[in-house]
């Protein structure tokens, strides 16, 4: 469809492209928001350095594990480890803070329209910030769910009290046995519900939310629509990044907008309908909040 890539600082001047996003947000009969790990990593949900450091310094020490990301992988001696680790890992990335001011601000920025929000992002941060959870799709799972390793049914598990109990009980990077999480159906250990093969369990809910998600993409296709790419890297472009330019492409009322510190980049078919902005996902709706709240303020000083 498209015949090459462009890759492109922006496709303006800053000041010009904040204004114009802001008009496309007023105007839009709908916005669709496609998020990835920039917006998380904007609100303060790093994964590596001090914030590494602070929670997981034994690890890196015993393993040499240099980041959260990485050591989700690594094979671990016994499932005490493992979900030693993991318990860490779920805590602080989804349980232990509340979300980062961008997602509060970005509430704030699309509340009052017609959104719906597709995300590969795992922490949970956009239902914790208020959002409708009628309007999110969860593509890749949820790190506050489980589900069995094999797995051997088609069901998830909500694992809140017990990642809290693992997490105070634990010592010398280990839980206690009778912690590990066990499949009620099979006695098989369970493991965590994010996607990385074809084990992945797609219950109820996740095909509820897919089906919310198909159902408003084809009741908006050829109006007024702005598809809002928050942070999406090049890991998964198939999930939200080609069909935001497939969708934008196919509709000329259509407008795709990109915020992504270093990762702004478009077909050069779309550059007429596009609006990228690169820079700090936090600082471009942080002066979103700021001018909504500006024009309240202006506009009680008048009545």
């Amino acid at each position: 469809m498209f015949s090459r890539i462009q890759i492109m600082k922006s496709t303006g001047d800053y000041s010009e492209q904040i204004k114009k996003l802001k008009e496309k947000i007023e105007t839009a009969d709908a916005i669709i928001i496609g998020a990835g790990s920039g917006l998380s990593t904007s609100a303060g949900l790093t994964y590596s350095g001090e914030r590494f450091m602070k929670y997981f310094a034994d690890f890196h020490e015993k393993y040499g594990i240099n980041d959260i990301y990485s050591g989700g992988f690594y094979p671990f001696e016994s499932l005490e480890e493992y979900w030693a680790w993991w318990s860490r890992h779920i805590y602080y990335n989804r349980y232990a803070d509340k979300p980062g001011k961008p997602y509060y601000d970005l509430l704030t920025l699309v509340k009052d329209k017609d959104y719906f929000i597709l995300t590969t992002n795992v922490d949970h941060q956009f239902q914790l910030a208020g959002f409708d959870k009628t309007r999110l799709f969860y593509t890749q799972g949820d790190y506050g769910l489980w589900q069995c390793s094999k797995p051997c049914h088609q069901k998830t598990y909500d694992n809140e009290d017990t990642v809290r109990r693992m997490i105070a009980e634990q010592r010398d990077m280990r839980i206690p046995t009778e912690l590990i999480p066990r499949c009620p159906k099979c006695g098989r250990p369970m493991t965590m519900n994010l996607r990385s093969d074809d084990t992945f369990v797609q219950d109820e809910g996740w095909y509820a939310a897919a089906k919310r998600y198909e159902d408003f993409v084809r009741r908006h296709k050829d109006l007024n629509v702005l598809y809002l790419e928050l942070g999406v890297g090049g890991n998964t472009p198939v999930i939200i990044k080609y069909p935001f330019w497939k969708l934008t492409a196919q509709n000329p009322k259509a407008t795709y907008s990109c915020i992504n510190l270093g990762e702004c980049y478009l077909p050069v078919e779309l550059q007429k309908q596009s609006i990228c902005i690169d820079a700090d996902i936090g600082k471009v709706l942080e002066e979103f909040h700021q001018n909504s709240s500006n024009a309240v303020r202006s506009q009680r000083s008048i009545n």
